[in-house]
């Protein structure tokens, strides 16, 4: 954490609460983000260490789960169903769902987990965390916010990002943008495994230097080139306008998962 304070700026890091690496991300994961057809589409929803398979973390029972399809709000709380998953360290409470998909258009999916504490720094994580499907390829919706505490808006399409290219989001706070923020960037290396609940073998190495970061603009807008097809993470740490939780300092964290392909 003192290493970060350093790079980022004494005044930044006041502002911003910053962990240390490796990071904690919240997964809400399926593996087919673009369908063509009707399908029963499975979730994963972890809370882990994805880029070099580290600890997993025991999720409680989630506040809220949800998909938003043309502005409609639709809850799944009644599919979740408890879950272990198997990392390289340790076995951790998880949950998963099918979610049937039938009508063309984008599927935003937005967990908001139950505040999870991390006992060596004294403190509660909550990571309020979004996904994306989209079915037939119409576009209908993804750059719209689900209304979220905090949240990271696409500028982007985020089911088919060029690797090569840029992708860029934009930060919110109680619906406005946050300037001066810092963006940890993970990437899914370590790919669970839908039928057995096990992490694969990570397909890179963590970067040397700690997390990958960027900083929001004025407009609250971070870009980062994506260099690499797969699964790219996105967590604006601590910007989440709730502070406290049981009487310890939170951090209310904005996820955002988007998935690259090679131009091919």
């Amino acid at each position: 954490m003192n290493l970060k304070k350093s790079l980022i700026g004494g005044a930044l890091a006041a502002a911003m609460f910053a962990a240390p690496a490796p990071a904690h991300f919240q997964l809400v994961y399926t593996p087919d983000v673009n369908l063509e057809a009707p399908a029963e589409v499975p979730f994963k929803l972890l809370f882990w260490h994805p880029l070099e398979n580290g600890h997993a973390m025991d999720m409680g029972q989630p506040e809220e789960f949800f998909y938003v399809f043309k502005g409609e709000r639709t809850s799944l709380m009644d599919l979740l169903r408890p879950a272990t998953f198997h990392g390289a360290h340790n076995d951790s409470q998880a949950y998963e769902a099918t979610v049937k998909v039938r009508r063309n258009g984008d599927y935003i999916f937005a967990l908001v987990p139950a505040p999870y504490y991390e006992e060596g720094e004294d403190i509660y994580i909550q990571q309020l965390t979004k996904s994306f499907l989209n079915k037939g390829g119409l576009p209908t919706g993804w750059a719209e916010p689900v209304g979220l505490p905090t949240e990271i808006v696409p500028l982007n399409k985020p089911t088919n990002v060029i690797a090569g290219s840029t992708f860029s989001g934009v930060l919110l706070a109680d619906g406005k943008p946050v300037a001066g923020a810092e963006i940890e960037i993970e990437y899914l290396a370590a790919v669970p495994d839908m039928a057995t609940n096990r992490a694969g073998d990570p397909t890179v190495s963590p970067m040397p230097g700690g997390a990958i970061v960027a900083i929001t603009d004025e407009r609250g807008v971070f870009s980062f080139g994506i260099p690499k097809a797969g699964f790219w993470g996105f967590a604006a740490l601590g910007s989440g306008p709730v502070k406290e939780h049981a009487g310890k300092e939170l951090s209310q964290d904005a996820v955002i998962w988007i998935r690259a392909f090679d131009l091919r």
